[in-house]
């Protein structure tokens, strides 16, 4: 749960950043992603940062479980897919960005879901969840050497 709770609060703030950007910023971002689709060396140095980085989100928290932490997971998976796509067929990144980028409300929905996203794993990774587990482990601690000793001279007098 560690390591989700890390990732999590890892991912979750850019996410909103970008999400929260986009959506302000639509011109704007509209105009990187035009230059990013027409640069195959973007793509494929985009490709080259992504992919190692989601191979280490799914080596370290390749999870299938019924709960939030397998967002963490789905999001490592697609970041090795498109950081593979990007570097074996920049040429077909391109074709998809361009189709992306021709549809007018494509950013503005992507920015929605990127945030919302990032708000599900910002919560997932800063709030207390386990909060109820944590006090009740708080609320019978167990004796030390020195309460077991009291303990015991009560007992014999």
């Amino acid at each position: 749960m560690q390591r989700s709770i890390y990732l999590a609060r890892l991912i979750g703030p850019p996410l909103v950043a970008a999400g929260v950007g986009v959506l302000f910023n639509g011109d704007v971002f509209r105009a990187i992603y035009e230059q990013f689709v027409i640069s195959p060396a973007l793509l494929y140095l985009s490709g080259a940062i992504v992919l190692p980085v989601g191979i280490a989100i799914v080596l370290a928290h390749n999870l299938w479980v019924k709960d939030w932490r397998v967002i963490v997971t789905v999001f490592g998976w697609l970041m090795v897919i498109g950081g593979v796509a990007r570097m074996v067929a920049p040429q077909l990144a391109q074709i998809v960005g361009g189709a992306v980028i021709d549809t007018p409300y494509t950013l503005p929905v992507s920015g929605v879901a990127i945030a919302a996203l990032g708000c599900v794993l910002s919560y997932c990774g800063y709030a207390d969840l386990d909060k109820p587990a944590a006090a009740a482990e708080t609320k019978s601690p167990k004796p030390t050497g020195q309460t077991r000793s009291a303990t015991r001279r009560r007992n014999n007098k």
